[in-house]
């Protein structure tokens, strides 16, 4: 009986080892809209800071099994830290839809020049694949010059069309196009004042 244990116990152990490396490891990011541009402007913008839940700010996608459950996917990751993701898919959307190139990422730039800064607080970021990706948003647009801001949420659900992490990140993509259109609006209402 014994000289049957040492022999199954390597069999069992290459057939989990192999298991485990036969699952491969994917990125996801986010992307920004492709909507026709603005016409142009001289407006100026540092997107950032922006702060997500403790419960997402990994790079593992964490997706809702429940109302009141989550998982951790050690196998479907993050491309970039959530934060920046987020950033930069809003700047690249203002770029768009405020018509400028002059839209930049806090704190990778000096923000003193810029008209606008635009902070965003994520409050709910729900990763729920072949259901929905939800994005509960507070942010502020701050004008520099005389220091009048604008606050708005942003709450959006937007359905996944299919049961892919794919699909999850372009359903949070859009998403985030909706948040980034309420931001132009106020940036733009800032702007007229």
């Amino acid at each position: 009986m014994h000289s049957l244990t040492s022999i199954a116990i390597p069999y069992v152990l290459v057939l989990f080892v192999t298991g485990c490396a036969s699952t491969p490891v994917r990125y996801y990011t986010l992307s920004a809209a492709t909507e026709s541009a603005a016409p142009s402007s001289d407006l100026s913008v540092v997107v950032g800071p922006v702060s997500v839940p403790d419960e997402v700010d990994r790079p593992q996608l964490v997706v809702r099994t429940g109302p009141n459950q989550m998982r951790v996917d050690e196998f479907n990751l993050w491309a970039a830290p959530l934060q920046s993701n987020i950033s930069r898919v809003v700047a690249q959307n203002l770029v768009t839809l405020l018509g400028t190139p002059r839209v930049t990422l806090f704190p990778q730039t000096l923000s003193a020049d810029a008209g606008y800064r635009v902070a965003i607080e994520v409050q709910r970021f729900d990763s729920a694949p072949g259901q929905a990706a939800t994005l509960d948003a507070v942010w502020t647009v701050h004008r520099t010059r005389d220091g009048r801001t604008e606050t708005g949420r942003t709450t959006v659900r937007e359905t996944v069309q299919e049961n892919s992490y794919e699909a999850l990140a372009a359903s949070h993509s859009r998403a985030l196009a909706r948040l980034s259109q309420d931001i132009a609006n106020a940036v733009r209402a800032l702007a007229r004042i």
